[in-house]
């Protein structure tokens, strides 16, 4: 499987491009910014995008999603809880001091535990509210990775002080979905460095 992670944008974002070496077939996870990157990135490997999935919508994951759809045709995954943060868009660019992206409601919503699949990578969503209401990770079984958008970080959490945060459903979230995978699991976190389960499991301080 093909992985390039990068951060965009001014909260440096990681965005994930998933593509099969095969099929040349890709997810794109989190494009919050810098589109001209990710179409290069996905030309660089010849690949086509097939499935754009955020993984919740705050601004710095969601930005540039519809923009990357009406590139590709390639629809938009993300958990229809977090509406009411899209419909805060403003507000959110407002936070930062950008203007305000055009951003549109899911193509699909997807349940806990359904499979997100191209051909060659077969996925599964993880719902984990908390961050905000929607928050979703996804799991790639064969190659134990998780994209944990902004649930899980290296030695955090994250952050439950904005609209649709809530602390102990974070913590429930990560103790109960994320921290049972197997310990050798390589998680991506939504910024920052990447960690393993078995290293948060151990070491992290909110988790310990």
């Amino acid at each position: 499987m093909i992985r390039e992670t990068f951060p965009v944008g001014i909260l440096q974002c990681n965005c994930t491009i998933l593509g099969d070496e095969q099929s040349r077939e890709a997810i794109v996870i989190d494009p919050g910014d810098e589109v001209h990157r990710i179409l290069a990135i996905l030309a660089k490997h010849h690949l086509t995008v097939k499935q754009i999935l955020v993984t919740h919508a705050h601004i710095d994951h969601i930005a540039s999603a519809l923009e990357l759809k009406r590139i590709t045709g390639a629809p938009i995954l993300y958990n229809k809880a977090d509406l009411p943060l899209a419909a805060m868009m403003k507000d959110q660019a407002g936070w930062l001091g950008v203007a305000t992206p055009e951003v549109a409601p899911p193509d699909h919503s997807p349940a806990d535990l359904e499979h997100i699949a191209v051909s060659g990578i077969d996925a599964q969503v993880i719902h984990t509210p908390g961050h905000t209401e929607g928050s979703l990770c996804l799991l790639v079984p064969a190659s134990s990775l998780l994209i944990a958008g902004d649930t899980l970080f290296a030695g955090s959490i994250g952050r439950t002080d904005l609209p649709g945060g809530d602390y102990g459903k974070l913590l429930e979230s990560i103790r109960e979905r994320l921290l049972p995978l197997p310990t050798a699991t390589l998680v991506i976190p939504g910024h920052g460095p990447a960690t393993t389960i078995g290293e948060e499991r151990a070491t992290n301080p909110f988790l310990t």
